[in-house]
Order: structure tokens, then sequence, then C-alpha cells
């Protein structure tokens, strides 16, 4: 029962935030317009804000785990030219495999993922670690897949070329890499520097939580049904229930662990919708599997925290331990 309430503490408010935006967008308190800056505003500023506090305020000369950077790293790989693969072995619809394949990887890890951790820990924790080896990739990849996959305008060549520049150029690396820099440098700020930067980043969860439910859309739920159905399996069950046992094995715990549920088990981030549109892929299917996997990472997540929290692992000493 322990491990059970833990969980809902854990997954429940940060869900209750979101049916708050959305309820207040239903009493017109909040419009689309509203949305769009807040989205724009959140990506460019405070989740970048919020990151760079937590990764310069860590001891990264000790505490960087390179181990879980590059297994980050290696499973976003793994698993969006694997799904690639399968998806264009099985869809039957070939035009529908880039939004297929960008539904089922593609993760909404500095938002839901952040705020998760957050939550459960107060800070960000192993987080900006498992953004650091996986979103550039997230997006790198997803271009890539749209490019071949999309009826997108402009060679596949220029298409790749502007990926990884969005990668470098995107505002949550840069202050992921500024905060590097700081921790490695050991540099300290004046306390109104610091107050100041903590209540910019601390406006980014919160924000962006009722931007997510202010900006749902439940008719967009049923269209391509089948497809969509299979990306939220994957996206929020298959994805965990292959890689967090490994994960486990190679000794990931607590912190690395919990970051590395969210990456595999959070729903579709909502950038895939723009990017679909903008470069010919399927934006119907991209918008029903965000609000599926969206709705339905309430439950599961809820579950994956609860399994981990709930099961002992044995130590090379043959101690149990338990998860957080």
């Amino acid at each position: 029962m322990d491990s059970l309430i833990y969980s809902l503490t854990a997954t429940v408010p940060v869900f209750l935030v979101i049916v708050l935006g959305y309820v207040l967008r239903q009493i017109g308190l909040l419009d689309g317009g509203f949305v769009t800056v807040s989205n724009a505003f959140n990506f460019r500023v405070t989740l970048p804000v919020l990151l760079f506090c937590d990764m310069a305020g860590s001891h990264l000369r000790e505490e960087f785990d390179v181990r879980l950077v590059l297994f980050c790293a290696t499973v976003t790989t793994v698993m969006f030219f694997a799904i690639w693969f399968l998806a264009r072995l099985l869809l039957r619809d070939k035009s529908l495999v880039g939004a297929f394949v960008q539904a089922c990887c593609r993760s909404s890890v500095a938002v839901l993922g952040v705020a998760f951790i957050t939550n459960i820990y107060g800070n960000a924790g192993m987080a900006p670690q498992m953004i650091l080896g996986s979103v550039p990739l997230f997006n790198i990849y997803a271009v890539a897949v749209l490019a071949f996959e999309g009826e997108h305008t402009g060679s596949t060549g220029d298409n790749l070329i502007r990926a990884a520049m969005g990668a470098v150029t995107n505002p949550i690396i840069i202050g992921l890499a500024l905060g590097m820099l700081a921790s490695l440098l050991d540099l300290s700020f004046p306390p109104m520097v610091n107050k100041t930067l903590g209540m910019v980043g601390g406006m980014a969860t919160p924000q962006a939580l009722i931007c997510i439910g202010a900006g749902f859309e439940g008719r967009k739920a049923v269209a391509r049904l089948k497809p969509t159905l299979a990306a939220t399996a994957v996206k929020l069950m298959a994805l965990p229930a292959v890689f967090l046992p490994l994960a486990v094995l190679l000794g990931f715990r607590e912190q690395a662990l919990l970051a590395i549920v969210i990456m595999l088990g959070s729903p579709v981030t909502p950038s895939s919708y723009v990017m679909a549109k903008t470069m010919g892929g399927d934006d119907v299917l991209t918008s029903s599997a965000i609000v599926a996997t969206t709705l339905l990472s309430a439950f599961t997540l809820t579950f994956w925290i609860f399994l981990f929290r709930q099961l002992a692992i044995w130590d090379s000493k043959n101690e149990k331990i338990y998860f957080a």
C-alpha cells in the first residue's frame, strides 16, 4: 500500500495541474494565444533556466554519471532505428511511418519528465543528465525519419543539417551546456542572481503543465485509431518493459533509474506535432498519439513507478534494495 500511495503521489498532482489547464481553457480564462506564447516562453526561457540551475548547482565533477548519459544515448539510438525498421516492415500505409516512429520514441522529458522527478525529489535530480543523453538525439533522429519518410520539402541532406543545427541551438541543450560549464568551473553567483534564476526556473513546471492541459484537443484522439493505439502501447508499455530490466541489470538505481523510467515511459512531446506538420509527416496521427499518451500515461507511469518501488532487486551482497 505504501508503494501505491508513493506512486500516486508522484503522478496524480502532475496530471491534476494538467486538468486544471484544460478546465481553465474550457471556461474561457485561457485561449490558444496564451498556449502558443506560453509554450514558446517555457521552451526558450523557463525550462533552460531551470535545467541550468539544477546542473550548475550539482557537483558535476563528483556526480556526473557518464554511464547514464551513454545508456540514454544508446537506448535512444537502438529504439529509434529498431522501430523505424519494424514500422517500414509492418505498417500498410507507408505514409504513416515517420509520424509513427516519432510517436513511439520521442518523450516529453523536458516538460513532464522534469515535473515528475521534481515532484518526487524536490529538484530535477538526474533528469538533466538523462536529457543530455537523449534530447539531442530525439531531435536529430526525428528529423531524419521525417526527412526520409515524409512529404518534405528540400533535400534529405539539408533536412539532416537543419536537424543537427536545431539540436545544437536548442535552448534546453544550451541551458544544460552552460550549467555544466558553471558546475565544472565551480562558479558561484551573488544571492540576488541565484534568487532571480530560481524564481524564473520555478515557473517552468507548473506553467508547462497548465499549457499542456489548455492545449488539449480531445476530438483528435479518435483519429487514426489503430496506429495511435499501437504507437501508444509501444511508447508507454513496450519500451519500458524491454529496456528497464536492462537498466536494472546494469546497476542503475534510485534517481538514475527514475530518470530512465521517465525517458522511456513519458508521453509524446507536443513538439512532435509541429515537426510532423512542417515536414510532411502525418500530423493527425501525431496529435492523436500526443493526446492518447498524455491521458494514459497517468496510469502507466504510476504503474512503472509502483512496480520498481515494489520489486526488490538483489545487489552483489544479496541485500534487498528498494527504489526511492
